[in-house]
């Protein structure tokens, strides 16, 4: 049961980015994050679980350490008397936002809240905390050399650590940092394919956080298990897993085409190489699971065994997220 006092916070937090998103000041854009960081830690908090307890401060103390260095980056940029120091501010700017979203090699918070937080609330970290420093950066992005370490960092990390994880919400957190260095990629150029790189990431991870939610999935023998006897869900769960890796018959490979091919044009060749190389890496780990999760065939005793997926959302959405791909390239070929 949510409780009440939650809608109340959950709205409050839609406001805060709002605000970030739509403001036209530096200080309005802080104030959107501020307000968005106070209504989510009664979000994460639970009484009856230390563990959430514990995440929500780790994320407020991040939270309120990246705050500071952003607001004494933005007076510091305000003040028109060093402009030879433009730069430097703008980048200690930029690694602030960074920190609060998440990105490598600002993560060191991120797998940490991730393990502490139940599936709803790891739904909230992955997408919708993402939105206002990702369009706040999108402001501020003249810094391509500073980005392309960036990004390249993001994908290193993310597939040297995710190899050796067992519990499925770090997997989910080094998958989005992966995310987030090709979503910084997409964007240098283009801003309209990072819209749809979130929307497609967003969908993807909406897939897979239902099916953990519901079978009660944490770690990857649970996994195992729960998918033995249902063969439609360990199909969807694979092609959906795959789909975030952005192999191609999947949804998921679109807006990597698009990135690949928009920084091609603007002439991004060895940074293009080393994103789809390092890659690899974190597909690699993918596939280990998904063939994991197709050959494995588990006999212990399952107590919470749930009947097969008749929820027609999340279906859709499946059916979305297997056949989008099919459909996005029969539309693109009418034009």
């Amino acid at each position: 049961m949510m409780y009440k006092y939650k809608i109340l916070f959950l709205i409050s937090l839609m406001t805060g980015t709002m605000i970030s998103i739509s403001s036209y000041s530096w200080m309005g854009m802080w104030m959107g994050l501020e307000i968005n960081l106070l209504s989510i830690i009664p979000l994460f908090s639970n009484s009856k679980n230390m563990m959430t307890n514990e995440a929500a401060l780790k994320y407020f103390i991040t939270q309120a350490l990246a705050s500071t260095i952003m607001l004494f980056s933005i007076i510091l940029m305000s003040s028109y008397t060093i402009d030879y120091w433009q730069n430097n501010f703008s980048m200690i700017f930029n690694s602030a936002i960074m920190t609060k979203m998440g990105t490598a090699p600002f993560h060191f918070w991120f797998p940490e809240v991730m393990e502490g937080l139940n599936w709803m609330n790891c739904l909230l970290l992955l997408t919708w905390q993402k939105l206002a420093p990702m369009i706040l950066i999108m402001y501020n992005n003249n810094m391509i050399l500073f980005f392309s370490v960036i990004i390249c960092f993001s994908m290193l990390i993310s597939g040297i650590m995710g190899i050796n994880q067992t519990s499925m919400r770090k997997i989910m957190a080094y998958s989005s940092i992966n995310h987030i260095g090709w979503m910084i990629g997409s964007m240098i150029f283009f801003e309209t394919i990072w819209i749809m790189y979130f929307m497609i990431y967003t969908i993807i991870t909406i897939n897979l956080i239902m099916i953990f939610k519901i079978y009660n999935i944490f770690y990857l023998k649970q996994l195992f298990i729960s998918l033995n006897k249902n063969i439609l869900l360990k199909l969807f769960f694979i092609m959906n897993f795959l789909s975030l890796g952005g192999l191609p018959p999947f949804l998921g490979f679109l807006p990597k085409w698009l990135t690949i091919q928009t920084l091609l044009m603007n002439k991004m060749i060895v940074l293009t190489f080393l994103m789809v190389i390092m890659t690899l890496l974190t597909l690699y780990f993918y596939m280990r699971i998904t063939f994991s999760t197709l050959m494995i065939n588990m006999n212990e005793l399952n107590y919470y065994y749930k009947t097969p997926l008749k929820n027609w959302f999340i279906m859709i959405l499946n059916f979305l997220s297997l056949m989008g791909l099919l459909f996005s390239t029969m539309i693109f070929n009418l034009y």
